[in-house]
């Protein structure tokens, strides 16, 4: 290999530090105008009336629309689209769009959003779980089969009384995490223009341009082959920017009234009020062990607080039960969810989507068992962790695994055997481990079409063109796109240009989410090259008079493997096969195998292959004050192979400082159905002041199904470093704090418990949930 496993810096990089790079709210155009949103001041209120003459008359207003000029609902699952562009009848959550306007410029449209006349008729609001189980009289929607229940999940594997009874010790405790934000650099934004013929196109800062074609398309009312969906460069996602938005349904309605390209951009505050982020989970989790520590069976129940509308909400609550099972050996398992409509923004999809919190609980509690039955935490989780190449007992595959591998680097590194429990009051060290999809085994959509497609053409200069539907947010998929083409022709990675995130040049990606790309769409990537490469061995074996299968590429060149100097040029090969072929241009495919059970749900979890993470954290309580300092993270990565041991460390490192920032700091605090802190300044993001160290490892397993035994590195290293944390401020202090975020006053709460006989003392949220049951 000359360029796979190597570090060459990100494609888009020259672009981006130079300040080239044009993200969509550097986009302008000739006769460009500008949409603003008005938004809901209330949690839950009937919309009686909605006059938009003022703002109509208002100098410089082109345009105002409201939910009746787009009254088809729409929703990235196809069986819960609960969701018009802007409110009809009710709206559900502050921030709520309930009309638009499309003024000559920025300001005249907000002008104009004041002049809108709204009539609203509160209603009662729903502002928690335990509220909406108490309340079902007070529906947010309608339609639901029971109460505020938008879905509700029970799958048993196994006989769990027979394991419960088996069990030397059952521990049962109640956690709770709280939702967070995504906050990524670039706020959304989108422009969208209309042509003479008609055809739109939409330019817009989104991870998936497939589901944004489908959706707005059905929304608008025209055919798919009318609208181009393009991702300009995107500054950040993180799952923010999975679904599609009302700025982009207004700015395509607006083009096409108006023949002109229309702009929006939102705010900070508006990004916190559509930002589909982390679900608040309340968890009920009870694991029975054998005195030795091995696993006789698991119940976890999990309660989400999922906001006015669905939005990802189906698969996620699957998936904060589906995934428990691929990391340790569970003999039984029962998992009960349940996701709550409440009168706040919707929750979606963040970085670890539905796994984060219950791997929190779980770990949390493992490390509970392990003292309860005088176990040291890390060779206790070697013991239990899953075996390669085995079958959970919820039916979910395994691959490659090396997550005892990843235990033994972080402790180590660590000087875990040496120091943990040995460190003076107010400093400890915790563990935890994790797994993680490759990459959904199930489309949104279900469908036997393939999950990723890429063109790459070769023009007779030499130029290479790869075209691939995915968007690249920052993670470096353009990167690993260029890097497969280039090891697979011999050729130099900035001869390859990238075209991505285009719904008329592109073939179908299914979009940046679920850590999909490097193993999908790389996968496709390179079939795509090995079919043109064998056009060009072909080629090159008439002129070198050599058989095909004994040649090679590298370095610009097509050589004779065992007699290099007898060699060509990549061109003169290219032009050569050009003659003999036509236009060189191949297409690659990828589709996941068949997996999963036969049960309602089993398509959840399933992918083709899982990534394993184990963390170490150090960190510092102050016993006087309780502050908590995260002094070190040290994560290690099973990552499959590193395609760019750079951009690994990368993913990893950002994975590690998110999942910190998750533990101490980050938490979505709403009054009355009002965001108490949507800004940058109040939201308290971890600074690189705050920031601890944080030693990041690949481990290389060479999974089989992945492109040169790639696996994802994007999301699986967050999880671990949660409860990590959280293991780690019991070992400094003394306190279990079983809700995040892990702050001074909790640690203090957990103390004082001691004086109340607690042992160990404990900051726990009440069980509440379980009458309702």
């Amino acid at each position: 290999m000359r360029v796979i496993g190597t570090s060459i810096p990100k494609i888009d990089s020259y672009t981006k530090v130079t300040g080239a790079a044009r993200y969509a709210d550097d986009l302008k155009l000739p006769r460009m105008a500008f949409g603003r949103i008005l938004r809901s001041p209330h949690p839950h209120a009937i919309v009686k009336r909605v006059d938009t003459s003022r703002a109509r008359a208002h100098p410089g207003v082109l345009d105002v629309i409201t939910g009746t000029d787009l009254p088809h609902r729409y929703g990235i699952m196809p069986t819960t689209q609960d969701e018009t562009a802007f409110a009809i009848d009710r709206v559900r959550y502050v921030g709520e769009p309930v009309a638009a306007v499309c003024a000559v410029d920025e300001e005249t449209a907000e002008e104009a959003l004041d002049l809108i006349e709204v009539d609203y008729e509160p209603l009662p609001a729903i502002g928690s779980i335990e509220e909406a189980l108490a309340h079902p009289e007070n529906r947010i929607h309608d339609d639901t089969k029971r109460g505020n229940i938008m879905k509700e999940v029970h799958l048993n594997f196994g006989d769990l009384d027979e394991g419960f009874a088996e069990a030397d010790l059952v521990r049962e405790d109640t956690y709770f995490f709280e939702g967070t934000t995504h906050a990524p650099m670039e706020e959304h934004a989108c422009v969208a223009d209309a042509a003479a013929d008609g055809k739109v196109t939409l330019w817009t800062s989104t991870q998936t341009p497939h589901y944004v074609h489908r959706e707005v398309a059905k929304v608008l009312g025209i055919r798919l082959s009318r609208l181009r969906v393009i991702v300009p460069p995107v500054g950040g996602g993180f799952g923010g920017k999975c679904e599609p938005f009302a700025h982009d349904f207004a700015a395509c309605l607006f083009a096409l009234r108006h023949g002109r390209p229309v702009k929006f951009t939102l705010s900070r505050e508006e990004v916190f009020y559509c930002h589909r982020g982390r679900h608040p989970v309340k968890m009920i989790l009870k694991t029975g062990v054998k005195s030795d520590g091995a696993i006789t069976a698991v119940h976890l129940q999990t309660f989400l607080d999922g906001g006015g509308y669905a939005s990802y909400g189906l698969a996620t609550v699957y998936y904060t039960g589906a995934l428990l099972t691929v990391t340790y050996n569970i003999p039984r398992y029962k998992f009960d969810g349940m996701r709550l409509y409440t009168n706040k923004p919707p929750c979606g999809p963040k970085r670890g989507h539905g796994s984060t919190q219950p791997r929190y609980a779980f770990e949390c509690q493992l490390d509970k068992i392990a003292e309860q039955l005088g176990l040291d935490p890390a060779a206790y989780r070697k013991q239990l962790a899953i075996a390669p190449y085995s079958t959970t007992v919820n039916g979910l595959r395994v691959t490659t695994c090396g997550l005892k591998e990843c235990v033994d680097r972080v402790v180590e590194a660590s000087g875990w055997d040496e120091r943990h429990g040995q460190m003076p009051p107010g400093r400890g060290l915790g563990i935890a481990i994790s797994s993680y999809v490759t990459g959904a085994g199930k489309a949104i959509y279900w469908n036997d079409m393939p999950h990723s497609g890429v063109i790459v053409k070769i023009d007779r200069g030499g130029g290479v063109a790869v075209l691939c539907g995915s968007a690249d947010i920052g993670q470096g998929s353009d990167t690993m796109l260029a890097t497969v083409v280039a090891e697979e022709l011999g050729i130099d990675v900035l001869d390859i240009r990238v075209y991505a995130g285009d719904t008329d040049l592109t073939p179908v990606d299914l979009g940046s989410y679920s850590s999909r790309v490097t193993f999908m769409a790389g996968n496709a990537a390179r079939r795509a090259a090995l079919a043109l490469r064998a056009q060009l061995f072909e080629a090159a074996g008439a002129l070198l008079d050599a058989p095909a299968d004994q040649l090679a590429a590298a370095d610009g060149c097509i050589f004779v493997a065992n007699d290099p100097a007898r060699s060509i040029t990549f061109v003169e090969a290219a032009q050569k096969a050009e003659a003999e072929h036509g236009t060189l241009s191949a297409v690659g495919s990828y589709a996941p195998p068949k997996l999963g059970g036969e049960f309602k749900g089993a398509g959840v979890g399933i992918s083709p292959a899982y990534s394993y993470t184990a963390a170490v954290a150090e960190v510092t309580v102050d016993p006087e004050t309780h502050d908590l300092k995260v002094d070190r993270l040290w994560v290690a990565h099973d990552c499959g192979r590193a395609l760019n041991p750079t951009l690994v460390a990368g993913q990893i490192e950002g994975s590690a400082y998110m999942g910190f920032g998750e533990a101490v700091l980050e938490e979505q605090v709403f009054r009355k159905g009002l965001h108490k802190i949507p800004s940058l300044l109040e939201y308290k993001l971890p600074t690189i002041y705050d920031t601890p160290e944080i030693v990041a490892m690949h481990v290389e397993t060479h999974d089989p199904e992945g492109p040169y035994g790639a696996k994802e590195a994007g999301e699986g290293p967050l999880n671990p470093v949660i409860p990590a944390i959280a293991n780690a401020v019991y070992a400094a202090s003394g306190a279990r704090v079983d809700s995040t975020p892990i702050t001074p006053d909790k640690i203090q709460r957990a103390l004082k418990e001691r004086q109340r006989g607690a042992s160990p003392p404990r900051q726990a949220p009440s069980k509440e949930v379980v009458a309702t049951r």
